[in-house]
């Protein structure tokens, strides 16, 4: 980087630069998408349906009781997405949102993929979440340079492992409860 001008000098320089501009922006759109959803579920902003229909959608899938199931979704989905915009404890962003998708993949299954009940829109979460776990929030990210900035292959590792084990343990949780 040419520190008078603060332009890269070299094409790896701008190579990194517009990775980090990508990163960027599909953490905005990713994450700020994602905080609304969950703000539609715990409070029917942006044309959701509140807690209380949320609540008795959950219940109708299983999750019961369905209030609770529906708060901490909609709670993971919003902490989550936020954490993801900013590009703040990304490893651990990211095991929310994986751990969020793998139950909505779970309860969609059986509409297929495609379709108005299918898991697609689960699977595509689930997919930035683990792609960005791998590659990190980028340097335009809050956790960057900052003491409790984690990325590599061992907290990529962490990230995914803790948001599938999460997802498990609230799929167990659903069957006795």
């Amino acid at each position: 980087m040419d520190t008078a001008t603060s332009r890269p000098t070299s094409a790896v320089e701008l190579h990194a630069d517009v990775v980090d501009a990508g990163i960027l922006f599909l953490r905005i759109v990713f994450g700020g998408l994602l905080t609304a959803a969950g703000l539609q579920k715990l409070f029917g902003w942006f044309g959701g349906q509140g807690l209380t229909a949320t609540g008795a959608m959950f219940a109708d899938l299983g999750y019961r009781p369905g209030m609770f199931f529906a708060a901490v979704a909609g709670t993971l989905e919003a902490v989550g997405g936020t954490l993801l915009l900013l590009g703040l404890f990304t490893p651990l962003a990211c095991a929310i949102v994986l751990g969020v998708m793998i139950n909505a993949a779970s309860v969609t299954w059986s509409g297929g993929l495609f379709g108005p009940t299918g898991y697609q829109m689960a699977l595509l979460y689930a997919t930035a979440a683990v792609a960005i776990a791998c590659t990190g929030a980028g340097r335009l990210a809050l956790d960057t340079g900052r003491a409790w900035h984690r990325e590599g292959a061992a907290w990529a590792a962490a990230s995914i492992g803790l948001g599938v084990a999460s997802a498990v343990g609230v799929l167990l949780l659903k069957t006795v409860l």
